[in-house]
Protein backbone atom coordinates (compact mmCIF):
# COMPACT_ATOMS: atom_id res chain seq x y z
CA UNK A 1 0.00 0.00 0.00
CA UNK A 2 1.37 3.14 -1.12
CA UNK A 3 0.39 6.22 1.16
CA UNK A 4 0.56 9.61 0.16
CA UNK A 5 0.29 13.01 1.99
CA UNK A 6 -2.03 15.70 0.00
CA UNK A 7 -4.89 17.98 -0.03
CA UNK A 8 -8.51 17.52 0.60
CA UNK A 9 -10.32 20.21 -0.13
CA UNK A 10 -13.05 21.63 1.79
CA UNK A 11 -15.20 24.77 2.13
CA UNK A 12 -17.73 26.29 -0.41
CA UNK A 13 -17.45 27.60 -4.36
CA UNK A 14 -14.78 30.31 -4.71
CA UNK A 15 -13.61 29.69 -1.16
CA UNK A 16 -11.55 26.97 -0.71
CA UNK A 17 -10.32 25.22 2.48
CA UNK A 18 -8.06 22.38 2.58
CA UNK A 19 -7.25 19.63 5.39
CA UNK A 20 -3.59 18.07 4.96
CA UNK A 21 -4.53 13.91 5.06
CA UNK A 22 -2.42 10.79 4.49
CA UNK A 23 -4.50 8.26 2.26
CA UNK A 24 -3.81 5.18 0.63
CA UNK A 25 -2.94 6.37 -3.31
CA UNK A 26 -5.50 4.76 -4.69
CA UNK A 27 -8.53 6.42 -2.64
CA UNK A 28 -10.54 8.94 -4.63
CA UNK A 29 -9.00 12.58 -4.14
CA UNK A 30 -11.53 13.63 -2.00
CA UNK A 31 -12.03 9.98 -0.15
CA UNK A 32 -11.11 7.86 2.36
CA UNK A 33 -7.97 8.94 4.27
CA UNK A 34 -6.57 7.68 7.12
CA UNK A 35 -5.09 10.89 9.52
CA UNK A 36 -5.68 14.48 9.12
CA UNK A 37 -2.14 16.41 10.42
CA UNK A 38 -3.33 19.66 9.32
CA UNK A 39 -4.77 22.86 7.62
CA UNK A 40 -4.71 25.03 4.86
CA UNK A 41 -6.36 28.38 4.38
CA UNK A 42 -5.08 30.33 0.93
CA UNK A 43 -7.69 32.68 1.32
CA UNK A 44 -6.88 34.14 4.05
CA UNK A 45 -4.65 37.20 4.59
CA UNK A 46 -1.71 35.92 5.44
CA UNK A 47 -2.29 32.68 4.54
CA UNK A 48 -2.79 29.97 7.02
CA UNK A 49 -1.23 26.88 7.71
CA UNK A 50 -1.95 24.67 10.90
CA UNK A 51 0.05 21.76 11.10
CA UNK A 52 1.05 18.75 13.57
CA UNK A 53 4.94 18.76 12.71
CA UNK A 54 5.52 15.59 14.92
CA UNK A 55 3.17 13.56 12.84
CA UNK A 56 4.22 15.01 9.56
CA UNK A 57 7.94 13.74 10.45
CA UNK A 58 6.30 10.41 12.01
CA UNK A 59 4.35 9.99 8.36
CA UNK A 60 7.81 11.03 6.17
CA UNK A 61 10.11 8.64 8.44
CA UNK A 62 7.85 5.98 7.65
CA UNK A 63 7.65 6.13 3.68
CA UNK A 64 4.47 8.45 2.89
CA UNK A 65 5.12 10.52 -0.53
CA UNK A 66 4.30 14.14 0.07
CA UNK A 67 1.96 15.64 -3.54
CA UNK A 68 3.81 18.71 -4.86
CA UNK A 69 2.18 21.07 -2.58
CA UNK A 70 2.46 19.78 -0.05
CA UNK A 71 6.14 18.79 -0.35
CA UNK A 72 5.80 23.23 -1.05
CA UNK A 73 4.16 23.86 2.12
CA UNK A 74 6.50 21.41 4.06
CA UNK A 75 9.68 23.46 2.89
CA UNK A 76 8.27 26.41 3.77
CA UNK A 77 7.78 25.56 7.22
CA UNK A 78 10.82 23.73 7.66
CA UNK A 79 9.48 20.07 8.11
CA UNK A 80 11.36 19.12 5.13
CA UNK A 81 14.87 19.95 6.05
CA UNK A 82 14.25 18.45 9.28
CA UNK A 83 13.30 15.51 7.84
CA UNK A 84 16.39 15.38 5.60
CA UNK A 85 18.47 16.16 8.44
CA UNK A 86 17.11 13.39 10.75
CA UNK A 87 17.41 11.12 7.79
CA UNK A 88 21.12 11.87 7.13
CA UNK A 89 21.80 11.56 10.72
CA UNK A 90 20.73 8.13 11.17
Amino acid sequence: MSVKIRLKRMGAKKNPFYRIVVADSRAPHNGRQIETIGTYNPVSEPKELKLNEELALQWLGNGAQPSDTVRNLFASQGIMEKFHNAKNNK
